[in-house]
């Protein structure tokens, strides 16, 4: 099966779930944890206090600086950039109006340059979404779904995430575009 991403680390073979765990009162700012199913921690997200454009550094758990996520501005919708430490963009991931959800489309170019494009699609709540590949035949790489209503989500505005991630796709990237779907959401309260 040909990979779909840009950190090779963060593609396995076979079928993975990751849970995301926002960090809301964290002296760092809005930041996440990233870990495997099993509880072994794979990425580190630490958002900036004072950012206008609300960026956050991922780092990979040996400390290496792997990409920000920033929000960009002057744009007719919501727009975020995944750059890389040198501010290049690796990943482009543009909301767009929908009636009823959410939706967003996240766009790169792989090592061998290949132009991917994955498509997000929420449902009226956003307590559920799905990363679909148009070019793999509308293939899902991956299926969002976020925990509802425990204590701290109703009284700290946190929110996890469980993403069952397809084989071949970037771990990294996948909750890159969740992140991305967290701030969006997290704009109108």
């Amino acid at each position: 099966m040909p990979q779909v991403g840009i950190f090779d680390p963060f593609i396995r073979s076979f079928p993975t779930t990751i849970v995301l765990k926002e960090h809301v009162l964290s002296l760092t700012g809005d930041s996440f944890s990233i870990k495997l199913e099993d509880g072994t921690p794979i990425l580190q997200v630490e958002g900036k206090v004072m950012s206008i454009s609300g960026r956050k550094k991922v780092r990979d758990m040996a400390g290496n600086h792997l990409f920000d996520i920033v929000k960009e501005h002057l744009h007719i919708h919501t727009t975020f950039a995944i750059e890389d430490p040198q501010g290049q963009k690796l990943m482009e991931v543009k909301s767009s109006f929908k009636l009823f959800g959410s939706s967003a489309t996240g766009t790169f170019t792989d090592k061998q340059g290949a132009q991917h494009v994955l498509k997000m699609k929420g449902s009226i709540f956003d307590t559920s979404a799905e990363i679909i590949d148009e070019a793999r035949g509308g293939a899902v790489a991956a299926r969002i779904n976020r925990k509802l209503l425990s204590g701290k989500d109703i009284f700290f505005g946190q929110q996890t995430y469980a993403v069952q991630i397809s084989p071949g796709y970037d771990q990294a990237l996948i909750a890159a575009m969740c992140i991305c779907l967290d701030e969006k959401n997290n704009e109108g309260s």
